[in-house]
């Protein structure tokens, strides 16, 4: 391990006496520590462009990205993974999230399952994952030996990888391509990184999801186009998204359009194609 690195995810909060505090110091220091998060997020701006542009490379010539984490950090992952088809139409398979435990561990703590440097990989081979993939490491503390193995196993086999943690040159960014290092500070209960390395982990994802889908054409203009109509909320707004994008056309009209056509930008295309 780098001598240089340092735990500051573990370092003791900058608050003390907790149990004594009133329900409003609670929220108001909680707030203050949260404040914090965008900030250090901004300063890694970069770093998350390229990995961004990477992973658009890689979906563009028919790769898949995963994500591949535990406990928090790894339902972070899923979280994003599974936001994407609705969100933008895209293939269930297109961004896989994996989560050491399997899918149980979404739920409740699975022992010990963090603390395997074999499976992830094993995991990842249950999806036939091939150097066409991408792969990106989730763990607040950048010391999860799933995640570090998964990333070690990947780049022996010419796979892409990337991470996503909150501690300076932690020890699975030695193992990614494009490691992110979101150091947002001491937690408000000490070690509790479900707090303000969550958020930041859940803010860096919603930027490359965000990002790469937008690069490969998933928005138009500022709209969701391609979302697929799961409840009458979606269906609706889908309809005023084709009145305001074709201005000659009623509600019922557009409604047709959207139930034969099956999504916005589809619905446009057949309408503006005759």
């Amino acid at each position: 391990m780098d001598k240089s690195f340092i735990r500051i995810t573990e370092s003791d909060s900058n608050y003390d006496h907790i149990e004594n505090f009133s329900t409003t110091e609670i929220l108001q220091n909680v707030n203050a520590e949260d404040k914090k998060v965008a900030y250090a997020v901004e300063q890694v701006i970069p770093t998350i462009q390229a990995l961004v542009d990477s992973v658009v490379g890689k979906l563009s010539n028919g790769g898949r990205l995963f994500y591949i984490g535990a406990g928090t950090s790894g339902r972070l992952g899923l979280v994003d993974a599974s936001e994407c088809p609705p969100t933008f139409g895209v293939p269930n398979d297109l961004v896989i999230g994996i989560i050491a435990g399997g899918h149980q561990a979404m739920f409740q703590a699975v022992e010990n399952a963090e603390d395997d440097m074999e499976q992830a990989w094993k995991d990842l081979m249950d999806y036939n994952i091939s150097s066409q993939d991408i792969v990106v490491g989730i763990a607040a503390s950048g010391t999860t030996p799933y995640v570090i193995g998964g990333l070690q196993t990947c780049r022996q086999n010419q796979i892409t990888t990337g991470s996503i943690s909150c501690n300076l040159n932690s020890p699975v960014s030695q193992h990614a391509d494009f490691p992110i290092e979101v150091v947002v500070g001491p937690e408000f209960i000490t070690g509790s990184t479900r707090m303000k390395s969550g958020t930041a982990q859940k803010m860096v994802l919603n930027m490359i999801s965000t990002a790469v889908m937008v690069k490969l054409g998933r928005i138009k203009g500022n709209k969701m186009v391609n979302m697929q109509l799961t409840n009458q909320k979606l269906f609706d707004r889908g309809v005023k998204m084709i009145m305001d994008e074709l201005k000659t056309i009623d509600a019922t009209k557009a409604a047709e359009l959207l139930s034969s056509h099956g999504s916005v930008r589809k619905s446009i295309e057949a309408y503006q194609s005759k």
